[in-house]
């Protein structure tokens, strides 16, 4: 069965929260009260990370989702976890099972959560236990507007968001769309969370210039991790 899929070793943390952040490698730079950037910080933890994803998108495929109002999305998305998030002509939601298979979502990795829970903790958010994880793949050109993550049941749990692959400029804006937003560069390995006062802040991310990575080729990747249910 699913659930029994085989993780690889490095899919589970090798070093202690507390060692890792006293290396000069990882750095916290705060953007808004509630959210942080720490670079690097998934760092460590991105071949195995990629490797997931891999075997998540072997379950359930990669696809351009529909907007409400009938427009194809650019980047293309899937999930994993208890829940996914799905956009169609129904609207924005979480549902238990692949639209596409009818199947559950493949489970969370150990790795996807061992990260999302210790990035929280460090940015003062402690018992983050998400159970639905977007994944997100960009191309060159492809872009995220602006946005609130407003489909979650609970607002006191925050948003974490790792990024992987080429490097991108992210969006963090203020309450209402047109509040003027923030550019953050983000670097692979890099992990965003916000979440408190700044838990409905607008946030989207700039077309993806053209490049190429090691692990990616010419791809980003994003893992968007919430508390939906």
């Amino acid at each position: 069965m699913i659930r029994d899929w085989p993780l690889p070793h490095s899919c589970y943390r090798p070093v202690d929260l507390f060692q890792q952040l006293s290396t000069p490698q990882v750095s916290t730079e705060t953007i808004a009260p509630g959210a942080l950037v720490l670079r690097r910080f998934a760092l460590a933890d991105a071949p195995a990370l990629l490797d997931a994803v891999e075997h998540i998108a072997a379950i359930a495929s990669w696809r351009l989702m529909i907007t409400p109002g009938g427009l194809r999305m650019s980047v293309a998305m899937t999930n994993c976890g208890a829940l996914g998030w799905v956009s169609d002509r129904r609207g924005y939601r979480y549902v238990a099972q692949d639209p596409a298979s009818g199947r559950a979502w493949p489970p969370m990795p150990p790795c996807f959560l061992d990260v999302a829970r210790h990035a929280a903790a460090q940015a003062g958010f402690d018992d983050f236990n998400p159970d639905a994880c977007l994944i997100n793949r960009y191309e060159p050109g492809t872009r995220l507007s602006l946005h609130q993550d407003r489909d979650e049941r609970d607002y006191t749990q925050p948003i974490v968001s790792v990024s992987l692959g080429l490097p991108a400029t992210f969006l963090f804006g203020g309450l209402r769309r047109a509040d003027r937003a923030q550019r953050i560069p983000l670097e692979h390995g890099d992990v965003v969370v916000w979440g408190g006062p700044a838990r409905l802040r607008y946030h989207g991310v700039l077309p993806l210039g053209p490049g190429w990575h090691d692990g990616l080729g010419t791809h980003r990747m994003n893992l968007t991790f919430r508390k939906a249910a």
